[in-house]
């Protein structure tokens, strides 16, 4: 299967020399361009690229803020004539981070990077629901500082108002997406909502035990407690039963 890959960068002689240089790589299929974060995100949703090449600096909107927007996460690869960026770029878990003038050699060692990266086939039936599944990268931004997280490694949503609390190592971020949508979008074979404030990464569970009012306290190996309500704790018992 070819990666369908998207380049987004304002100078229209930079697309196009990146374009050149990707016609070598026989597994890249170029399905689109766009010269900002605005026809970025658009294109980023309506085209659901596998990876996309990402300038930082453009006008308007980085992409550092067009990633934060996104309801989709593709691979990212940055491109950048500034090395400033290197850190920030990693924070987020990018899977290459690429200087200008793109010297061939680096982006065939990125170009390797993402196959090995993209491994796990996604079944038809998860592509029609669009789920996201614990193998999928999610991107997260809390006022100066964001991640790329593969969702295996997010442990507990947590609702606080309008906001999302995202637990993951040792990070807290505040993401403004309701605990509802989230729900929407998680594929429950692993994430269940525990409750109306919650919902735990099954892989996470470390142990189970009863708890007032028929229902259950999960205690995750990050060390939370988590609630199961009476009314979740039916759907669970069912779902992890023989």
């Amino acid at each position: 299967m070819p990666i369908r890959t998207l380049v987004i960068d304002d100078e229209r002689l930079a697309r196009t020399e990146l374009k050149r240089l990707l016609q070598d790589f026989s597994s890249i299929e170029i399905v689109g361009e766009a010269a900002n974060a605005e026809e970025g995100i658009e294109q980023i949703d309506s085209l659901h690229p596998d990876l996309i090449f990402l300038d930082i600096q453009m006008p308007g909107k980085t992409g550092f803020d067009m990633l934060s927007e996104l309801s989709f996460s593709p691979n990212v690869i940055f491109t950048t004539a500034y090395d400033d960026y290197a850190l920030k770029a990693f924070e987020v878990n990018a899977l290459d981070y690429l200087m200008k003038p793109i010297e061939p050699q680096r982006l065939a060692e990125a170009i390797h990077k993402l196959e090995k990266h993209i491994s796990k086939p996604v079944s038809s039936d998860e592509q029609n629901r669009k789920l996201l599944t614990d193998q999928d990268q999610v991107f997260v931004k809390d006022g100066e500082k964001c991640w790329f997280v593969k969702l295996e490694d997010i442990r507990l949503f947590e609702s606080t108002g309008n906001y999302t609390k995202v637990y993951f190592g040792n990070n807290r971020p505040l993401i403004l997406k309701s605990l509802n949508s989230l729900e929407e979008r998680l594929d429950d074979k692993y994430f269940f909502r525990t409750s109306r404030k919650h919902i735990v990464n099954l892989k996470w569970i470390e142990n189970i035990e009863p708890y007032f009012n028929s229902g259950l306290l999960v205690t995750l190996k990050g060390g939370e407690n988590v609630e199961v309500s009476r009314r979740q704790t039916v759907k669970f018992r069912e779902m992890m039963s023989f």
